[in-house]
């Protein structure tokens, strides 16, 4: 047993090193056999002694049984998505607003690295081991894919130490992508086992992440840059640089283009040099990145409700060709938005043969004169959507005509509405066929009634069947409608009539964002639910007035939410709901108003509460918890091994609790 116990620890090191030779440093010292044969007998002596197997041994990287769905896990901190700069005036404007904000006239140092075309995840160590991976989701909530994330040899389960120390707590932000080679030789060898290819890289990487097997995910070519923290105890860094430097030496891969900028003039260099060598690069990417360099600038700077002040996303100029429009049909999406859409000689573009290209709406086809027949140049928008760019008006033909949407309901004849100040028009009928599926899907989804076992397949059938013609529909559903659809088996369907029935009992929030209503996301449901205390119909009367004097609530969102409610057919399926058994539960304002108006960020390993029992308490006080440390935060509530955050609240002059102060000041 010793003897085993010795060269498992030894195998394990070696095999470690060996991934941090070959995927950090990209200086391997081992052939594939010779590192396969490491590895086989690691697993041979592991076989021998299961007593001797960890969680981080490189042999636990495949072998976990298949899930049948995947959970959720919310991240300590949002993960926010970036500011766009089309075009090299918005980078240089990015860097004057970044000035102004930290009221300088000096250039200020930036990391740039390259964008890279993949999916992003969130890794999370605790000691240094890996304890689980999500997809970033919404930003605030991602789907648990720990292990097939695992899979990823770039991905170290368990940190180094040997030359830097290891945090508590360390979340990483990184993006998953397929190379061009392995992608290739993916397609390559599914077109031999007849199997239909993938479009593209990036759908090939998120494809590949989101398999329930995590044995499939290990057979395709993925790897994974580094390049964001999250929450971090432990340890702290001055600049970004630093801590992706600290990566580098706990094991993570960062990509090498990564270099500091000090000027506009080089930020826009390394901007323009990348588009030029784009497709020399072994990976694709959409463009570049730019990040405050300094991490007291950064807090001083601060961030958006969806982005980050002291970031951009450069993006390059699409690649343009040619085809022709030999059609143009108006298409509905789930909120009713109608847009028209080109249909088009097929045509390859940056890889992609793209057979469909959006005109936008009517404004759009008359500023660029589109009409059918006319051959136009296409490129794809940020390099995934596909729009025509301009009329090629020399290739016309005679018989060419001005092409205008109609004025109704293509799908359902409703009349259509364009609200004044707005491009696009829209149909309102909630009931609308061309909505009811994307509609349904919305309905049933996590973030709204969050229906178990309600897929996008089962909701498919339904409507197909109509059995389902609009939300309300769903609560009338039997156990013979269900039973007798393709492949379900009767413990399915009775499952899905119990969360059907668990669903009737929702919050306010939960339900007025099921609705869909336009630009009523979740936080603004929530925002709602609080003003009319949970109050349906009190809400369903509001005045246009009314609801622009909720703060958060501009002129345009409030127009969207009476105009809803101005269609009768809206209202009856809300009220149908209603009688259905559909309850909203009661909102009880905050126990006190201690912390009201008040923001509290909570960092270190809390002892006395949970992060999600703190939050409670702020919010049943009148607070608001937050994820980030910034100049608005007014208390900083710190527990054992508080790290970055603690020193941005110190730098910052914010008051600083501890777990036992907190709990008094709201007692």
């Amino acid at each position: 047993m010793t003897d085993a116990t010795s060269r498992i620890a030894d195998l394990r090191t070696k095999l470690n090193d060996h991934n941090y030779r070959y995927y950090v440093l990209d200086d391997p010292i081992v052939s594939d056999s010779e590192y396969d044969q490491l590895l086989r007998e690691l697993q041979s002596l592991e076989d021998d002694h299961p007593d001797l197997i960890t969680p981080d041994s490189p042999s636990q990287r495949v072998g976990a049984p298949p899930l049948s769905a995947f959970g959720s896990i919310t991240h300590r901190q949002p993960m926010l998505s970036l500011a766009n700069a089309m075009d090299t005036d918005e980078l240089n404007a990015f860097m004057d607003r970044i000035k102004k904000g930290l009221d300088t006239d000096d250039d200020v140092t930036l990391v740039a690295e390259p964008k890279l075309d993949g999916l992003g995840v969130e890794l999370v160590y605790e000691n240094g081991l890996l304890i689980h991976g999500s997809t970033r989701g919404d930003g605030f909530t991602g789907e648990n894919i720990t292990q097939n994330l695992k899979t990823i040899g770039a991905i170290p389960l368990s940190l180094r130490s040997e030359k830097r120390d290891i945090p508590s707590l360390l979340e990483v932000r990184g993006e998953v992508f397929m190379t061009l080679s392995g992608f290739k030789k993916l397609n390559e060898e599914r077109e031999v086992d007849g199997l239909p290819t993938f479009a593209n890289p990036r759908n090939a990487a998120a494809g590949s992440l989101r398999q329930l097997d995590s044995a499939i995910t290990a057979t395709r070519p993925l790897s994974i840059y580094c390049y964001e923290s999250g929450e971090i105890s432990g340890a702290s860094f001055e600049t970004h640089f630093d801590f992706l430097n600290a990566l580098k030496e706990w094991g993570f891969p960062v990509n090498p283009k990564v270099q500091v900028v000090k000027s506009t003039s080089d930020m826009i260099a390394f901007h323009n040099d990348l588009e030029a060598k784009r497709n020399d690069l072994p990976y694709e990417i959409d463009g570049t990145v730019f990040k405050v360099n300094r991490m007291d600038q950064r807090n001083a700077l601060g961030i958006r409700s969806r982005s980050p002040r002291w970031a951009i996303a450069g993006k390059f100029k699409a690649q343009q060709v040619t085809t022709v429009v030999n059609n143009i049909v108006p298409s509905l999406g789930r909120t009713g938005a109608v847009t028209p859409v080109a249909h088009l000689e097929p045509v390859n573009v940056g890889g992609v043969v793209v057979t469909h290209a959006t005109l936008h709406n009517q404004d759009e086809i008359n500023r660029k004169d589109v009409r059918i027949g006319d051959t136009v140049w296409i490129q794809r928008a940020g390099d995934v959507i596909p729009e025509v760019v301009k009329v090629v008006k020399d290739k016309r033909l005679k018989s060419a005509v001005p092409y205008q949407l109609p004025s109704e309901c293509p799908a359902c004849g409703h009349d259509v509405f364009r609200p004044e100040g707005e491009a696009v028009a829209r149909c309102q009928n909630l009931s609308c066929p061309a909505q009811v599926k994307g509609r349904i899907k919305h309905f049933v989804s996590k973030t709204a009634l969050d229906i178990d076992g309600f897929g996008e397949k089962l909701v498919d059938q339904l409507v197909e069947k109509k059995l389902i013609l609009t939300v309300d529909d769903i609560f009338e559903l039997t156990f013979d409608d269900l039973v007798n659809l393709e492949r379900m088996a009767e413990k399915s369907a009775q499952n899905i009539l119990s969360a059907i029935q668990d669903a009737k009992e929702t919050t306010f929030s939960r339900f007025v964002y099921a609705l869909g209503i336009r630009n009523v996301g979740a936080h603004l449901s929530k925002v709602l639910e609080n003003y009319f205390s949970g109050n349906i119909h009190t809400l369903m009367s509001a005045s246009t007035e009314e609801l622009e004097s909720i703060d958060e609530v501009g002129p345009i969102v409030a127009e969207t939410i009476t105009t809803f409610w101005s269609d009768c057919a809206n209202v009856d399926v809300v009220e149908s709901c209603l009688s259905l058994g559909v309850q909203l539960e009661s909102v009880e304002g905050p126990k006190s108003e201690i912390l009201l108006g008040k923001t509290i960020v909570f960092t270190g390993a809390l002892t006395q509460f949970s992060r999600n029992e703190a939050k409670a308490m702020a919010e049943a006080n009148g607070g608001r918890a937050s994820g980030s440390v910034s100049k608005k935060t007014d208390f900083l509530v710190a527990g054992p091994g508080a790290g970055s955050k603690l020193k941005k609240a110190e730098d910052l002059c914010i008051p600083v609790l501890s777990e036992a102060e907190f709990l008094e000041m709201i007692s």
